[in-house]
């Protein structure tokens, strides 16, 4: 299983005032030293995980990718939705799963929401990939 950030998500701050850069306010083991983005990838990994028990072969040359919003194409408006995330097919069997944390993140208001949102974005994109309806990928759904 892979999952990338698409975008840098790691961004140097400035030097304001001669102080140097900023550091962490909390040590990266405890939980709200965590950035949303990083909570956001978990929740795939987490997906990708669950779906992996029963679909690791398949799954095998599918690389999953978290990018922050989508990249909408021209010719595209709001009337016709923004994208919770996009399945890329290419030669040899490898596909790419981009899934979008900002969408994701409007629409859902509790954790337990947004953990939903994104398993069920995932299902839907398997599902998609291997051309069978997302109850067969996981009758849970």
């Amino acid at each position: 299983m892979h999952l990338h950030r698409a975008q840098a998500d790691r961004v140097r701050r400035r030097d304001r005032r001669g102080r140097g850069v900023r550091g962490p306010l909390a040590p990266p083991e405890l939980p709200m030293a965590r950035s949303r983005a990083h909570i956001f990838d978990d929740l795939v990994l987490d997906a990708v995980e669950r779906l992996e028990r029963v679909w690791a072969r398949e799954l095998a040359n599918v690389e999953f990718l978290v990018e922050d919003v989508p990249r909408v194409p021209r010719g595209v408006t709001a009337e016709d939705g923004i994208p919770f995330s996009r399945l890329e097919t290419g030669r040899a069997g490898q596909a790419k799963i981009i899934v979008y944390r900002r969408p994701v993140e409007i629409r859902t208001r509790e954790p337990e929401e947004m953990a939903m949102l994104v398993y069920d974005t995932v299902v839907e994109e398997v599902a998609n990939l291997l051309g069978l309806e997302p109850e067969t990928v996981d009758p849970e759904t």
